[in-house]
């Protein structure tokens, strides 16, 4: 059985436990006496225990998302309704709310906030190249960082929505959206701004050093720095 196959087996077992016990070490436990995995092979595939087996969960649901969106026909779609597209199928890949419910807890300890900081942001990151972002200067940080905002947003909203089929929550994404794009408008108005463009020229030459991470290397919240600008 490959590791794949066994992270798998390991987290379907898992999942009805979740509700009750949390993505913990009871949990992981659990599910690898049901699913007969000796304990050596759990700490192989999942050596940091329960956290691991949290993120594997959500690793799952980017796969979902991303599934979804390469049967989408994104091009007959206006830009933000492609963003707002894949946002809303993230979510839908969810089968459990009180998975990800349970997830933000754990995530919300100190010990992990930098694992859930990282799970929002490779999600946002697989967005943005499945829309064709091809920036590669402190925008592919800036576009990833605003849209782990709206969708980090997004999913507290979602989980407290009551609403039929959660409508509400995909008005709430339509609105955080809109405010984005408001931004960048503003943001293209003060570049075309002699004055505001001469303010800003010192501050801009800085950060266009920034360069996006390469991606055969990139993992979490990388980057470089271009010496040569």
């Amino acid at each position: 059985m490959s590791e794949t196959d066994l992270k798998s087996r390991l987290l379907q077992a898992a999942k009805p436990h979740v509700p009750f016990d949390g993505w913990s070490e009871a949990t992981l436990r659990l599910a690898a006496e049901e699913a007969r995995v000796a304990a050596a092979l759990v700490t192989a595939v999942f050596p940091r225990g329960a956290v691991d087996l949290a993120l594997a969960y959500h690793e799952e649901g980017d796969a979902a998302m991303l599934a979804r969106l390469a049967e989408a026909d994104l091009g007959a779609m206006r830009f933000r309704d492609r963003v707002a597209f894949a946002v809303r199928a993230r979510l839908e890949a969810v089968e459990d709310r009180e998975l990800v419910r349970r997830g933000m807890t754990l995530f919300a300890l100190p010990q992990h906030a930098a694992d859930g900081a990282r799970a929002l942001w490779s999600t946002a990151d697989r967005i943005w190249t499945v829309l064709g972002d091809t920036s590669q200067d402190i925008n592919w940080y800036t576009k990833r960082a605003t849209l782990s905002g709206v969708y980090g947003a997004t999913v507290l909203y979602w989980l407290g929505d009551e609403s039929e089929g959660q409508q509400a929550t995909w008005e709430f994404l339509d609105r955080r959206i809109e405010d984005v794009m408001r931004i960048e408008k503003v943001k293209a108005q003060a570049r075309g701004n002699r004055l505001v463009a001469g303010l800003m020229a010192g501050p801009l030459s800085v950060l266009g050093r920034v360069r996006a991470p390469q991606r055969a290397s990139h993992t979490g919240m990388p980057g470089r720095w271009n010496r040569t600008n």
